[in-house]
């Protein structure tokens, strides 16, 4: 038994937008030596999944950094690993945007848009885990362990279009935030930008562990229907 953990977070381009980023490692060892998988290992004897987890990624991330870490599901299939009858349970792990934690050499950040050639069946695994990261977006307050601890509304967006893979109204956004609860005001304001203006009002999330908020919600690319 194993654990492997798809932790993401958000990355800015060169054009001032954001990428959705996991974290993998290259493997120094067969099978699939030199390509990139994802943080993990083998469950010790005196540990449940969980504890496993956590230990793995300490190994590549500092866990203060990791704002959320949930299961995603168990991946049993009997040619996984060759040679070797390997079960995983893979979790999805998450670290706000501007947290930057400090990695080992043989660890980055890889875009999930451009994934490198990956290990075994991780490719799959983040697949897994960045599909329930978009579908928590609609129905959880999930965006609180991506988003700093204060933010402009502005960088809510581009943290939510990441993650989602789509733009997403800020209007809408914040409309929808502050009718379940889950966002208010700091009462401070962002420092002016390089053109000047009306700076920014600050928000922050009002609950920081994952809370259902509405089961039935979903967030559309804005050419679809609602």
């Amino acid at each position: 038994m194993e654990v492997l953990a798809a932790v993401f977070t958000t990355r800015p381009r060169a054009d001032g937008t954001l990428d959705l980023d996991v974290l993998l490692w290259q493997r120094a060892m067969d099978p699939d030596a030199g390509r990139w998988a994802l943080p993990g290992g083998v469950v010790g004897p005196d540990e449940d999944v969980d504890q496993s987890a956590r230990r793995q990624l300490a190994d590549k991330v500092d866990l203060t950094r990791v704002a959320h870490l949930e299961q995603i599901g168990v991946f049993s299939d009997p040619g996984r690993v060759p040679g070797a009858r390997v079960v995983a349970t893979g979790f999805l792990g998450l670290v706000p945007l501007g947290a930057e934690p400090s990695l080992p050499p043989d660890t980055r950040w890889h875009p999930v848009a451009a994934l490198p050639p990956t290990a075994l069946d991780h490719g799959g695994i983040t697949g897994r885990a960045a599909g329930r990261l978009r579908a928590k977006l609609s129905y959880t307050n999930i965006g609180f362990a991506l988003a700093p601890a204060e933010f402009t509304l502005a960088t809510l967006r581009r943290v939510y279009a990441a993650a989602l893979g789509h733009d997403v109204d800020p209007t809408n956004l914040h409309r929808i935030l502050l009718r379940r609860g889950m966002l208010e005001p700091t009462g401070t304001t962002a420092p002016p930008g390089p053109a000047g203006g009306r700076p920014a009002a600050l928000q922050r999330f009002t609950v920081s562990e994952l809370r259902v908020t509405d089961p039935f919600a979903a967030f559309r690319p804005p050419d679809r229907p609602a």
